[in-house]
């Protein structure tokens, strides 16, 4: 039976409902000012049932940040797909602009985490994320032996993909302002991922 198809546990449910929960709650009050007690009263459950599957705040915080940490690095999954430069970076900043409407609770979580020094995730920073780095870095550097991108240093582009797609949940509130009080639509929101990727690779993408 394919896994993904797979109904969750009751474990996974509960694990979800939570972490919904407390998302809320970090991004609300930020790290100091969030409490077990609140996330169970946001989460409808009582507070010993959240402390049976996080026994303490900084593990559910930690939970928070990994679970957007992780989605954004599956994104750039197009990378071991395509070995054309233009499909694989097409695909990845597509998978992080999709995330930045998906999830920006976490994403405003992790930017305030990372002002605040990252002291929950930063052995997530010095080894998981390096490691990644190391790794994409390399295909880029690849890409650029093979003529298939400008002389480029992967580290700035990742950098700048990551400060433009995180921008539309981070900024979100400053987004909708400057668009009159409303959100993006699902069709502004598509052309702005497409003029995001479009200025990307014409900086990038060897003529």
């Amino acid at each position: 039976m394919d896994k993904s198809l797979a109904k969750p546990s009751i474990r996974e449910i509960n694990e979800r409902a939570i972490l919904a929960s407390a998302e809320k709650v970090f991004a609300e009050r930020g790290f100091s000012g969030a409490t077990m007690s609140a996330i169970a009263a946001r989460a409808g459950s009582p507070k010993a049932n959240i402390h049976y599957y996080f026994p303490t705040k900084e593990t559910l915080y930690r939970a928070v940040v990994e679970r957007v940490l992780t989605a954004w690095l599956d994104a750039a999954q197009s990378f071991d797909l395509s070995d054309d430069p233009v499909e694989a970076l097409t695909g990845y900043i597509g998978a992080k602009m999709d995330l930045a409407r998906e999830m920006p609770l976490s994403s405003q979580i992790y930017a305030s985490e990372i002002m605040r020094g990252a002291p929950a995730v930063q052995d997530y920073l010095e080894t998981t994320l390096r490691r990644w780095v190391e790794a994409r870095s390399g295909v880029v550097r690849r890409w650029v032996a093979d003529g298939k991108l400008k002389q480029i240093e992967p580290k700035y582009l990742f950098y700048m993909i990551w400060a433009t797609t995180q921008h539309y949940a981070n900024a979100a509130h400053e987004v909708t302002t400057l668009e009159g009080g409303r959100a993006l639509s699902h069709e502004a929101f598509e052309r702005a991922k497409r003029q995001v990727v479009e200025t990307v690779l014409f900086g990038v993408a060897a003529r």
